[in-house]
């Protein structure tokens, strides 16, 4: 993990209308008794033009939700409750978990789009920069000719800062950074509202990481496009995101703005996060983390599913699980702990 470097985004999104609302969604593995709740209850909402950081560690439901969003969840996944609501620009809101499998086939890539974790199990060893990123645009572009799929994919190439000589190219032929930003190129070939990358940097060094949020913090202020961003690295998300959501369990713990969560973190996840990676300015502060692992899904715990791992821990915590509710009269900002003794009157 690195330290934040610059300050956090401050774009004024918070009266922007929703462009993906996800209600009360739920998702196991398996069917019957022997099915594992992944998902609880999870409520979450994109605004327009709008950084959505959500970190949490490796078993938390971070990808389990993005693939829930966009309908690619691999059986034995399965969406057993809730609503997921995309807002067209100027039309009525559409049910995402109704579509029919044509109307999935012209909503993905085109309004909705997905960065995976690790391009190089994601692009095709045997085929071409160019007919990897031309495909996409013949399948969802028909009027196009060869030779404009082409142009746009060099243009493609160039507005995530690879030269376009290397359509020539193939995936192994390609640096880890490169292979990376080549699938953010064809996340964006067709102009979607929203783009949702999975631990997109993960693989890659610290430099690498900043090229690459430096160039996706620059398209989506050319392009206007909303992002969800999944990572368990919850510093990178502070200087990139607007808002944060973190993750334990399958629930949402807490969300807020970016610059909140790491000034003042009220849920104690949140705060171990945050103090799971080392500062480089300022006065020196031992490292805490997080003693402990995190739930196993088959024997969640009672009650709070963080208490067995959590330092303040008290009388509600292993009997009663918190709900998400805003703090105070902060309707932006919500937590689900008990800590908060406003809500200890809420129970999930």
């Amino acid at each position: 993990m690195s330290t934040p470097e610059t300050t956090p985004v401050t774009t004024d999104v918070a009266t922007a209308p929703p462009v993906l609302e996800i209600s009360s969604l739920c998702v196991d593995y398996g069917v019957g008794q022997g099915a594992v709740r992944a998902l609880h209850d999870v409520d979450l909402t994109l605004r327009r033009g709008e950084v959505l950081g959500l970190a949490g560690e490796s078993g938390s439901g971070k990808s389990t939700l993005a693939y829930a969003v966009t309908r690619l969840l691999s059986p034995p996944g399965v969406i057993t409750g809730g609503d997921v609501r995309y807002h067209p620009r100027g039309g009525e809101p559409v049910d995402v978990l109704a579509m029919t499998p044509q109307e999935l086939r012209a909503f993905r890539w085109q309004e909705i789009s997905i960065v995976f974790q690790g391009a190089m199990n994601s692009l095709n060893p045997v085929h071409t920069v160019r007919t990897q990123l031309t495909d996409v645009l013949k399948a969802h572009r028909p009027g196009m000719s060869r030779t404009e799929r082409v142009e746009r994919a060099r243009e493609l190439l160039s507005l995530v800062g690879i030269s376009p000589d290397r359509l020539s190219a193939y995936p192994h032929q390609l640096s880890g950074g490169m292979r990376q930003r080549v699938m953010i190129a064809m996340a964006l070939a067709l102009e979607p509202e929203v783009v949702i990358m999975d631990e997109p940097t993960t693989a890659l060094d610290v430099v690498m990481q900043r090229q690459i949020l430096r160039q996706l913090v620059r398209l989506r202020e050319e392009l206007g496009f909303s992002v969800v961003f999944i990572t368990h690295d919850i510093s990178l998300l502070i200087e990139f995101s607007d808002r944060i959501a973190i993750m334990y369990g399958g629930r949402i713990v807490e969300q807020a703005g970016a610059a909140e969560i790491y000034r003042d973190p009220r849920h104690p996840y949140s705060d171990g996060l945050l103090h799971s990676f080392p500062a480089l300015r300022g006065p020196r502060r031992e490292l805490t983390g997080i003693p402990g692992s995190p739930p196993d899904l088959k024997a969640m715990p009672p009650g709070c599913a963080f208490h067995p791992r959590c330092p303040k821990a008290f009388d509600p915590c292993d009997r009663r699980v918190p709900r998400l509710a805003p703090v105070g009269t902060d309707t932006d900002r919500s937590v689900a702990c008990w800590l908060n003794d406003d809500r200890r009157s809420g129970e999930a």
